[in-house]
């Protein structure tokens, strides 16, 4: 199942660690005819750019899906991406290239309140996606790292240095922006019908809804994982596992209980001249997640967790740009003014985090830091990208 996230959302649904002791994805050359390969492995670059490549890949494939063609079996489509995210790791793992444990379950049990979070986040991204266009959707995940921030001041004695508090009013703002934009272009585009132009915000007004699910959804995912990480010590890989093999049968349950399986709909979702183009888009976005938290902890073994979060919020840039050049959203000076707010927000609130890292007494709100597990980390990183 794809993140979230590291996106957005993707949402990644791994959210696994990524920093230390983790195992390396290239296996170590036994004969010097290899060395190129391991440098050309060990090169920043290409790990940094084949994550903001991943997470774009996936945020756009999801997007072609949930909005090209009247699509709205968003629980059969997380159900598949789930499907070949576990059957995609599988291989990988016979093949020896990743390693995690094996089904165990008690451990299912002690990790199953995560997973049920996780469908929250997935499924409330999907429709928020399928509402909102991709710039104004990158944009107000950000407010998800408001939530997370002030949820481990209450409930892990976390802090809120100042620096954070001024990228948080940025992120507020940067939403503002970008929702008043969406509005003002509905209305001057639909202006001439009065019932259009209702219909239009009437839109907009459920996809900012659903983002305010996924936000807390995404917040109490987040938060709680890192409760029940304790219990599991769960890793990179081990958390894409039991998530996804978690979801599939609640998904699947979903689907067919709750959503419109007569021919007709069939038919609205899978039109005959696009279907095959349409079921490669929902196969190819499970291997997204895959994909992204591959080249997340290729990325952190390569750089550090610090270039990992600075790359993070870089990446929202990107994101942002590839709704405007693949999709319909609107270019407007208050719409690109929001997207450049909302990537200003992200590398203030990076570069506030390293500093609370090398200054970790100091802060606004002074409680007790309590030490954050990689996989915690990795996964708050995660609804930065």
């Amino acid at each position: 199942m794809a993140d979230g996230k590291k996106t957005d959302d993707y949402v990644s649904r791994d959210m696994g660690s990524a920093g230390k002791g983790y195992e390396p994805l290239v296996s170590t050359p036994r004969s010097g005819g290899s060395a190129p390969i391991v440098a050309t492995t060990n090169n920043p670059v290409f790990p940094i750019l084949s994550y903001c490549g991943s997470s774009i890949l996936m945020t756009v494939t999801n997007k072609y899906v949930l909005s090209g063609f009247g699509f709205n079996l968003n629980f059969f489509l997380l159900a598949v991406q789930s499907v070949v995210c576990v059957v995609a790791i599988q291989m990988c793992k016979s093949s020896g290239i990743i390693t995690y444990r094996d089904f165990n379950a008690d451990e299912a049990r002690k990790w199953f309140p995560v997973s049920l979070l996780l469908i929250g986040t997935i499924y409330t991204s999907t429709k928020a996606l399928q509402f909102l266009s991709i710039p104004v959707y990158t944009i107000f995940k950000n407010l998800t790292i408001i939530l997370i921030a002030y949820g481990e001041v209450l409930w892990f004695g976390g802090s809120v240095t100042g620096m954070a508090l001024f990228s948080f009013g940025l992120m507020v703002l940067s939403s503002v922006i970008a929702a008043w934009a969406d509005i003002q272009h509905a209305l001057q585009n639909y202006g001439h019908s009065e019932t259009e132009a209702s219909a239009k915000v009437s839109t907009l007004n459920a996809g900012y809804m659903w983002m305010m699910f996924n936000c807390i959804c995404s917040a109490a995912y987040v938060l709680g994982m890192r409760k029940r990480i304790k219990l599991t010590n769960f890793k990179d890989f081990d958390t894409m596992f039991y998530n996804n093999v978690l979801s599939i049968p609640i998904l699947l349950v979903a689907s067919f209980l709750l959503e419109n399986w007569s021919a007709a709909n069939i038919d609205t979702n899978f039109p005959p001249l696009q279907r095959n183009r349409i079921i490669l888009a929902m196969v190819f976005s499970g291997l997204s997640s895959v994909f992204i938290s591959y080249t997340s902890a290729w990325c952190v073994r390569v750089t550090s967790s610090t270039t990992y979060s600075m790359v993070g919020a870089l990446n929202k840039l990107p994101i942002a740009l590839s709704g405007l050049i693949f999709f319909d959203a609107p270019i407007t000076i208050p719409s690109v003014s929001a997207i450049g707010v909302g990537f200003v927000s992200g590398i203030v609130y990076t570069l506030a985090k390293v500093k609370q890292s090398a200054k970790p007494k100091g802060g606004i709100l002074p409680t007790t830091t309590v030490p954050m597990s990689a996989s915690s980390q990795s996964a708050r990183d995660s609804f930065k990208s």
